[in-house]
């Protein structure tokens, strides 16, 4: 690998260039920024280690120049100060790695390994995905028949005020398609949405009918309620099957006499809002065990939508990758092109239990690790690795040596295998650590599906 080193301290850079020319690498030396920028239009090594404090300019000054140069060449960050600040601007600035001094040959010799990846990646074939620009917030995203028929039950359904019931899995999107609906059939009005399973049982009934003052303690004022505030528009009312039974005896009188009254209060108010429900519950397993009443849920599913899980659909999978990671981009202020093919592969391969909303966290989890424009099979390998489950059951209690395996194995991940950060990590010698690797039978992941 053709390697160039800047730095002002030449026993740093001289020790350095021995030890990497002893394994192979051709490796030149300048000792000022103006200098290593001129090399590097010039030569365009594969690496550039280089001093973040130099005698003329900042070594963030070198970074840039590289960036605008459009130079292939791979910039690594070396400093002797502990600066987090200085770290962080680095990375915007397009540092691949930040290396602290005194140089550790065994973190060097990692960097390498992981530049020389980073330069066989970068000349494959990504995947065929196109990363759309930030689409309207709460689009319906998929081609797929099941998805086409949600929305042509929601264009049906947007014909008339009847309420709705909308079924599916814990983040298939039950409030966006509620949203969709509330679009099609009242887009001038509110939407308010309310989660049953967020408010206690005894505020929920004032959180949707209002109150008088003094109807209760420490009502001081009269307030408003949802299905008030809400007019003639939408009341979406998320995870309904956590509603209490007695206010679920108040929802059906509301949804069949079309009025209301303000708790403490005796004049009926009228109900020009359409209810839309949801939840991921097996509703009909409730009302056999008399969780939920039989009365309500025949007046509510009536009418219902239902949302097929991630896994039923997954050739939506690119479309959704491609619509997330236009919105992340503008988010996170990123200019992510691209997914590897391995990745995507490594995606289709997983059956998303927590359905989009874990597509957009682990898509989220992937962009964060990657610094270049293209998501790497080994960026979504570690943003989809699940978070250690902890349990107070006596019969789930691990014992140490299980829970020193996961703990180290979660470090060693979290630093990319990196010996000597997860050492430090970990507060431990790096002899220390080999010898839990070897005693736990770790093993570095394959980053193939």
């Amino acid at each position: 690998m053709q390697i160039l080193i800047v730095d002002d301290d030449a026993a740093l850079c001289r020790s350095l260039q021995i030890q990497l020319e002893g394994e192979g690498h051709e490796v030149s030396c300048v000792h000022l920024a103006e200098d290593g920028i001129r090399y590097i239009r010039e030569r365009n090594p594969e690496l550039a280690f280089v001093d973040l404090k130099l005698p003329d300019r900042s070594g963030l000054e070198v970074l840039s120049a590289i960036a605008q140069l459009h130079s292939p060449t791979v910039p690594v960050m070396i400093t002797g100060v502990q600066d987090t600040k200085a770290t962080i601007d680095a990375i915007r600035h397009g540092a691949y790695d930040y290396i602290r001094k005194p140089l550790d040959m065994d973190v060097v010799q990692f960097t390498l390994e992981k530049v020389a990846q980073h330069r066989i990646r970068s000349k494959r074939k990504g995947s065929d995905i196109l990363v759309d620009a930030p689409g309207e917030p709460g689009e319906l995203v998929g081609a797929h028949p099941s998805i086409i028929l949600v929305l042509k039950r929601v264009a049906l359904l947007s014909e008339n005020r009847l309420p709705v019931l909308i079924l599916g899995e814990s983040g298939t999107g039950k409030e966006l398609v509620a949203r969709a609906l509330h679009c099609a059939s009242s887009p001038g009005s509110p939407f308010v949405a309310v989660n049953c399973s967020a408010v206690v049982s005894t505020l929920l009934e004032s959180e949707l009918f209002g109150h008088t003052k003094g109807a209760f303690t420490g009502a001081e004022t009269t307030t408003t309620g949802k299905f008030e505030i809400a007019k003639d528009g939408t009341v979406f009312l998320d995870e309904i099957g956590d509603m209490s039974f007695e206010l679920q005896s108040k929802l059906l009188r509301v949804l069949e006499m079309r009025e209301f009254e303000r708790v403490g209060a005796t004049t009926p108010i009228s109900l020009k809002a359409r209810i839309v429900a949801a939840t991921h519950r097996d509703l009909p397993a409730m009302v056999e065990r008399g969780e939920f009443r039989e009365d309500l849920y025949f007046r509510l599913s009536v009418t219902t939508i239902t949302i097929p899980p991630l896994r039923e659909r997954m050739s939506d999978l690119p479309l959704l990758i491609s619509h997330i990671l236009g919105r992340l981009n503008r988010d996170l202020q990123r200019k992510v092109t691209e997914i590897e093919q391995a990745g995507l592969e490594l995606m289709q391969s997983y059956d998303w239990p927590g359905n989009v909303r874990e597509l957009v966290n682990v898509l989220t989890r992937a962009m964060l690790l990657t610094r270049g424009d293209t998501i790497t099979a080994e960026a979504v390998h570690q943003a989809a690795v699940p978070p250690t489950k902890q349990s107070c059951t006596p019969d789930s209690i691990k014992t140490l040596r299980a829970m020193e395996r996961e703990h180290v194995l979660a470090a060693l991940l979290a630093t990319g295998w990196n010996i000597t950060r997860t050492a430090e990590l970990l507060d431990i010698s790096r002899v220390t650590l080999r010898k839990k690797i070897e005693e736990h039978k770790l093993a570095k992941p394959t980053l193939t599906p």
